[in-house]
């Protein structure tokens, strides 16, 4: 009875075995379906990595000239425009080597103007010593007629050379002098004179000095790493703060070296920022590849030529330029760690840019501005101290 009971049961307990073994191939086939289809979507043509940190131009605010701080119009922080104030300093010797630049170019316009003078005043008495030359000459010519009809003596007649010597040499003399007054005058007027042009360069730099006692931004953007403080006496080059434009920052990712082989210009990149976290995604594209690893720029490159060697596995870095609209409704900040996955699919960029850049990334103009009107000055000085012009 209890075989018979026994062998009713073998083929059902074979039936639920087959079927147990069927579901769960069936399900390995799926997960393996799925972890191939998640494998070419999201891991075959992509690189990712987190050693990647945001970057940007940190430009730093020093002055060019010596001075002592005496105002201070921004912090960290703060948000400053191009061109804004950020630091005055002392303007009292600025202003006096001003002054005395300003009194030096007027001195020395009026003494040029006296040069040209003398070159007339020359003229004059070349004029003059002429008119005595042929005086003379004709003096000597009517005496010596005389002489030949015995109405003059020969010593007279010797007298009379004697004066026509004499008037020709005065004549070479003043010659010569006038040649030596139109030398300092030659090919020049009194604006474009050397004395005046050296005069009017030094007057500019001390009012190029005197502009420079008011520190501005040379860019807009955010303040950070203030260090300048009132009554500081400060030396030309010192870095009193750094302007920090966060509509110009970029990625910078280190990829391990085995990942670069599929990298090129202009992959589309994606980002994730630890400070917004998975819901803000970023947008970029690889702007430039990596010239050389980390540690061969270092400040003490690696020394391989040793007997106890490892290989380590070198990382390069990788600039990402960042989708503007997006970083502007999401600023980010120097320094902050990235997530970032490169789509390698692309092959059509190149390895390495092949093309120069002709115009510069980044440029401001507000020194530009700080010599505006002073040729103008410099002019009305000349004019209000040249006797010819009045």
């Amino acid at each position: 009875m209890e075989n018979t009971q026994e062998s009713q049961l073998a083929p059902s307990r074979g039936r639920k075995r087959k079927k147990g073994l069927i579901i769960l191939a069936s399900i390995l086939i799926v997960i393996a379906a799925l972890c191939y289809t998640w494998y070419v979507l999201f891991v075959a043509g992509h690189e990712s990595t987190e050693d990647a940190y945001v970057d940007g131009n940190l430009v730093q605010v020093t002055p060019q000239i010596v001075g002592t701080v005496t105002q201070i119009f921004v912090d960290d922080g703060d948000y400053i425009h191009q061109g804004q104030p950020l630091v005055n300093f002392d303007p009292s010797d600025a202003d006096i080597a001003l002054q005395t630049a300003k009194a030096n170019l007027a001195q020395t316009v009026r003494q040029v103007r006296s040069l040209f003078n003398n070159v007339e005043q020359a003229k004059a008495v070349v004029a003059q010593k002429q008119i005595d030359f042929s005086k003379a000459q004709t003096d000597y010519q009517r005496r010596k007629q005389m002489v030949e009809v015995g109405g003059l003596s020969q010593e007279e007649l010797s007298h009379a050379k004697d004066e026509v010597d004499s008037a020709e040499k005065a004549l070479t003399v003043s010659i010569q002098q006038l040649k030596s007054q139109e030398a300092m005058t030659y090919n020049t007027d009194v604006d474009s004179h050397p004395l005046v042009q050296s005069a009017a360069a030094d007057f500019r730099q001390s009012y190029l000095n005197q502009q420079r006692t008011k520190l501005v931004a040379p860019v807009s953007g955010y303040i950070a790493k203030r260090s300048a403080q009132v009554g500081q006496r400060v030396n030309a080059g010192t870095a009193l703060m750094t302007v920090v434009p966060l509509d110009q920052v970029w990625v910078e990712a280190n990829f391990k070296e085995t990942q670069m082989k599929e990298m090129r210009l202009g992959q589309p990149v994606t980002l994730v920022s630890d400070l917004y976290g998975d819901d803000t995604v970023f947008h970029g594209v690889v702007e430039s590849l990596g010239i050389g690893t980390g540690s061969a720029f270092s400040l003490l490159p690696a020394q391989n030529a040793t007997g106890n060697w490892i290989k380590v596995v070198q990382r390069l870095p990788v600039r990402i330029k960042l989708d503007q609209k997006e970083l502007a409704a999401h600023p980010l900040r120097i320094g902050l760690s990235m997530k970032v996955v490169i789509n390698t699919k692309n092959q059509k960029g190149q390895l390495l840019s092949e093309s120069a850049h002709m115009l510069p990334h980044y440029q401001t103009d507000i020194y530009q501005v700080q010599m505006s009107g002073i040729m103008q000055t410099i002019k009305q000085i000349i004019q209000s101290n040249d006797i010819a012009d009045q």
